[in-house]
């Protein structure tokens, strides 16, 4: 039980750190820290994105986040600088309460290996 409370903690910490920082302090959801770890991870933070584009972005930050699990690793950066992960193995099939502990697990870890949260 330490370990959710725990996990709690520093989700709490890491939205509101980011919502500080990208929101007014509004609180950002599940989604959109995905997109920011997207964009920081592509590295293009004063460009417009289009739709297509923020798809994209996504795929990136779940790629990134969930390669310390073993499922991807990363393979190159194309001539636009876009990172390309490869599938190591399949995703489980996961519940959404499930998939949403994972997704927090990997940005919590994410933003702990940044040094952003403690």
């Amino acid at each position: 039980m330490a370990r959710d409370v725990e996990l709690k903690e520093r989700w709490d910490n890491v939205v509101k750190v980011l919502s500080d920082q990208f929101a007014d302090g509004d609180p950002l959801d599940l989604d959109s820290i995905i997109y920011l770890i997207g964009v920081q991870e592509l590295g293009q933070l004063d460009r417009k994105f289009k739709k297509d584009d923020k798809v994209d972005l996504i795929h990136i930050a779940i790629c990134r986040l969930l390669e310390p699990y073993g499922y991807y690793e990363f393979e190159f950066f194309d001539d636009d600088g876009w990172p390309h992960y490869k599938i190591l193995e399949e995703l489980p099939v996961l519940k959404a309460g499930e998939q949403t502990v994972l997704m927090k697990e990997a940005i919590v870890g994410y933003f702990l290996e940044k040094e952003v949260i403690a």
